[in-house]
């Protein structure tokens, strides 16, 4: 990729089509949208900005900074240039537009900004359509599968790379800068967004040996030590790495906003019989998940599956985290972030639809080691593509 991409008018338009029908629904005047990703996904642009969403009629981009960026980026049709939100309801209101029921972004506003919105719309009565745009945004267009489809093919590339990055003795970080610096030559973005609070996170992971099991913040299932505890203490870290010790990847590769997610297995020399017989499992368990994968089917049952089948092969301590750090989940969704819809987990009843995209994630932790797989997948209408295509096997170098 040597250019920058831009939002088709056509897909722009689709998908404000259906948020109009979810104001509908809720009885809502209009949507005022200000968050990144969802700004991004109904405008095509991150900049400085809010998007009003009328029930019926054409949108209305007010840009704080970068108005000539914005237009640039943007196809919407009206774009307009305003210096303080305190102007829009004035704005809004010579256009004709109602804004007494109206929607904003709840799920990630912050108390005091939710404060002042309330001051600057004082007349109008608020909802949270944070969490109907994100439940629209888990159902992936065709041209939105083709950009995560780009993003799995860069991971795919670097995770070949790998035997040519690693070398004995090196530090995790050493290994993890090389393998980033892969993937933003190939146009990684460098931002990795979660929706989840205090979920920061860059780029990926990579632990080597015991460094596998050290426990992080991060909600996933494995950790590592990080390079402080000020600053993401998580991944990769300042352990140089040995022989005979597994070294585990886990990336993410943001191309053109769209994530994908996998994780990769490497080893100097060999690992050990029990951590051999782990990746085997975490690959049995996928090969049976993947056959699950159908429309209709429902979230927890493939979450359940998992769970059984680890506790079957005598590995239930050490799935998906290790001791009382276990994680309670075995794939989520991807997209614009890291974790979107749908959630595989206990308690979770999403019905699989076409278009969803994902990532599972069959991991088991040993006092020596992470050890398992993840891929990125696309529901389809008669069954389930994976996207990410790297050898799963353990590759020695």
């Amino acid at each position: 990729m040597t250019a920058m991409r831009y939002t088709p008018k056509d897909e722009i338009d689709a998908r404000v089509r259906t948020l109009q029908q979810t104001l509908d629904q809720l009885d809502l005047d209009g949507a005022l949208v200000v968050h990144h990703t969802n700004l991004f996904y109904l405008s095509g642009t991150s900049q400085a900005a809010h998007l009003f969403v009328p029930r019926t009629g054409a949108p209305l981009l007010m840009v704080r900074k970068s108005f000539a960026r914005a237009r640039r980026e943007s196809p919407i049709g009206e774009i307009l240039e305003v210096r303080s939100l305190k102007m829009i309801p004035e704005m809004l209101g010579e256009r004709g537009f109602r804004f007494d029921a109206l929607g904003v972004e709840l799920d990630v506003m912050p108390y005091k900004t939710w404060q002042f919105y309330q001051k600057v719309f004082a007349a109008s009565t608020m909802q949270d359509i944070g969490e109907p745009i994100r439940s629209q945004r888990r159902i992936k267009s065709p041209y939105e599968a083709d950009l995560l489809q780009e993003s799995c093919a860069v991971l795919d590339q670097v995770f070949a790379e790998v035997p040519a990055m690693l070398v004995e003795s090196m530090t995790e970080i050493e290994l993890a800068s090389l393998f980033e610096a892969a993937m933003r030559r190939r146009g990684y973005g460098g931002c990795s967004k979660m929706r989840a609070f205090n979920q920061d996170f860059f780029f990926g992971n990579v632990t080597s040996g015991g460094s596998g099991a050290e426990p992080s913040y991060f909600d996933g299932p494995v950790g590592g030590s990080g390079l402080t505890p000020a600053n993401n203490p998580h991944g990769a870290g300042w352990k140089r790495i040995g022989r005979n010790e597994v070294v585990y990847i886990d990336y993410t590769c943001v191309i053109n906003g769209y994530t994908a997610d996998g994780a990769r297995m490497f080893v100097i020399g060999d690992v050990s019989p029990e951590l051999r017989a782990a990746h085997e499992a975490s690959l049995a368990i996928q090969r049976e998940l993947v056959g699950m994968l159908r429309p209709g089917t429902v979230c927890e049952a493939v979450y359940l599956r998992a769970e059984a089948l680890a506790r079957d092969l005598g590995l239930a301590e050490h799935f998906m985290g290790l001791g009382p750090d276990r994680v309670r989940f075995i794939g989520h969704g991807v997209g614009l972030e890291l974790d979107e819809y749908p959630i595989f987990a206990k308690g979770v009843n999403t019905v699989l639809e076409p278009g969803m995209t994902f990532a599972l994630e069959p991991k088991f932790v040993f006092p020596e080691g992470a050890i398992g797989t993840e891929n990125t997948f696309l529901l389809t209408g008669d069954g389930v593509r994976v996207l990410t295509r790297a050898p799963e096997t353990i590759t020695r170098v």
